[in-house]
């Protein structure tokens, strides 16, 4: 009679795994329906999403979503950017309107559990300053009392920036914009004293003005940024692999593995972890229900996490940045990638 008892529950159990497999993934499903992911990305600033010349999208965001559709098709090209204000973002996520968020969007608390949508994974850390006039005279955000400061609506920036100003009781005039060219505009004709955002776009933003030693980003930050993509709460299947394909990328950097190596390394590699993230061994794409050699076609065409970053926004690029916190956890910085077995 146990063992009889034993074998329904193994059969129940075996059909309601079935059940939610058949039910799980309809992100997946629809992406691979339609043959192209849509990705949310930002409107327009220097080193995560802008335009070139050509009117092609360029910069670290964009670059991340097409090393996704390489991941889903091996293909960089079948991807469609969304570009997406930061009071439009979320909702176009929430409605299906965009597969995934590769957006400047910070990690918080509250995105997380009220919006509908699940924050990823942190791909980079930034921090909220301040941008002034090299003249200003102005060293430290505390010398702004009464300024009026340049916003982006819809952003954490609003609130760090009224903190700050509040805990110090201090007063400031807030301008609000819909898009960084609006605020860096108007900083540039005397409206604002100040643009308040995070230290990355000041960087991006200063480097985009016809003379930019002319403006200073003050050394001090107020808060943690944590930019990571967002997807739709719910979906767990589609969560994980958003995940682990960023993931990948940072351990990819930290096992040495680069877009000119990757095809040796796949070859000869004999260590363990090699060999199952770059789908020598299968169970990684098995797991994902992607191509076991999903994570090598990424790296491949789109490079490890470091020659993403160097390309788009590193010292040799118009922004300009230092690794700095997005430094791998090896080398000092805050980028630790999780074991992939």
């Amino acid at each position: 009679m146990k063992s009889g008892f034993l074998a329904v529950t193994a059969l129940l159990a075996a059909l309601f795994a079935g059940q939610r497999a058949a039910e799980a993934g309809p992100t997946l499903d629809a992406v691979k329906a339609r043959g192209q992911l849509v990705c949310g990305i930002h409107t327009g600033i220097a080193g995560f999403a802008l335009p070139d010349a050509r009117g092609t999208w360029q910069g670290m965001d964009v670059d991340l979503c097409r090393g996704l559709a390489v991941a889903l098709f091996n293909d960089p090209n079948k991807v469609r950017f969304q570009p997406l204000s930061s009071s439009t973002r979320f909702t176009a996520l929430g409605s299906g309107e965009v597969d995934v968020l590769f957006r400047t969007s910070t990690h918080t608390m509250l995105r997380d559990v009220t919006l509908g949508l699940r924050a990823v994974t942190p791909y980079f850390y930034d921090g909220h300053g301040f941008m002034v006039r090299a003249n200003s005279g102005i060293s430290k955000a505390a010398e702004m009392a009464g300024a009026t400061i340049c916003l982006i609506q819809g952003t954490t920036n609003e609130q760090v920036t009224a903190d700050f100003f509040r805990s110090n009781n201090l007063q400031f005039t807030p301008v609000l914009f819909e898009r960084t060219d609006q605020a860096a505009g108007a900083l540039q004709n005397n409206r604002c004293d100040s643009f308040g955002t995070d230290a990355s776009q000041l960087a991006a933003t200063r480097a985009s003005m016809p003379s930019p030693s002319d403006w200073t980003i003050l050394s001090e930050r107020f808060s943690k940024e944590p930019y990571g993509p967002y997807v739709r709460r719910g979906d767990d299947e589609w969560f994980d692999l958003v995940r682990w394909y960023v993931n990948a990328l940072m351990e990819a950097e930290e096992q040495g593995i680069t877009s000119a190596n990757v095809d040796e390394m796949k070859e000869k590699a004999t260590n363990p972890n090699t060999r199952r993230l770059l789908g020598v061994t299968p169970e990684l794409g098995q797991a994902l229900k992607l191509d076991p050699a999903w994570a090598a076609n990424a790296i491949k065409k789109m490079g490890n996490y470091a020659e993403i970053y160097d390309r788009t926004m590193g010292p040799a690029t118009p922004v300009g940045l230092a690794r700095g916190p997005n430094e791998l956890w090896t080398k000092g910085g805050l980028l630790y990638p999780l074991p992939m077995r």
